[in-house]
């Protein structure tokens, strides 16, 4: 596990408040374009969320190993809406990030994981899977309106912040045969 994914984890809503922050300079004349630059090259080296499919997402739950569910960092950060909080289902929970971060995490089956997501699916909830440089960690379902990753793209037009990877279950597979 890289380094950065467990100061990311320790950290992780003032990191998403900092990018929304920083994101904001995007509007900014003369400035914007160069944030936007470095937030994209960012996005594309560091830390990264892929839209999924909910047949992607559940090949991704079959996928793993251990899951756990746990609040949604996004909503439970920003608390735009009234979306259920515990929705964000970590899947790389043997990673002793999982249980540095002091959330309350439980564990939770493959046939309950797969229920979530059914229910967060019929809600209009985006699925998407988070990866720090080279390790994937969590598979959130998150709203329109708190989605840190969706705002950076659309409101701000960081690009890079969330992307669509039809081959994103199968580096998930391969990461996991890496593991």
């Amino acid at each position: 596990m890289h380094h950065t994914l467990k100061l990311y984890n320790r950290n992780r809503p003032l990191v998403l408040r900092m990018y929304i922050f920083f994101a904001k300079w995007t509007k900014i004349p003369l400035i914007g374009r160069l944030v936007r630059r470095v937030a994209n090259m960012w996005g594309g080296n560091m830390t990264s969320a892929y839209a999924l499919t909910l047949d992607e997402a559940y090949a991704i739950i079959d996928a793993s190993v251990d899951l756990a569910l746990s609040p949604c960092t996004c909503r439970e950060t920003f608390r735009n809406c009234d979306n259920p909080l515990n929705v964000e289902l970590m899947i790389a929970i043997g990673h002793e990030f999982a249980v540095e971060r002091g959330k309350p995490y439980s564990r939770v089956s493959k046939e309950e994981a797969k229920a979530v997501l059914k229910d967060c699916n019929e809600r209009g909830l985006l699925h998407t899977i988070i990866k720090c440089r080279q390790d994937f960690y969590a598979l959130c379902n998150c709203c329109r309106c708190c989605c840190v990753p969706l705002r950076l793209s659309k409101d701000y037009g960081i690009g890079k912040a969330l992307t669509r990877d039809k081959t994103i279950v199968a580096q998930f597979k391969d990461y996991l045969d890496l593991q």
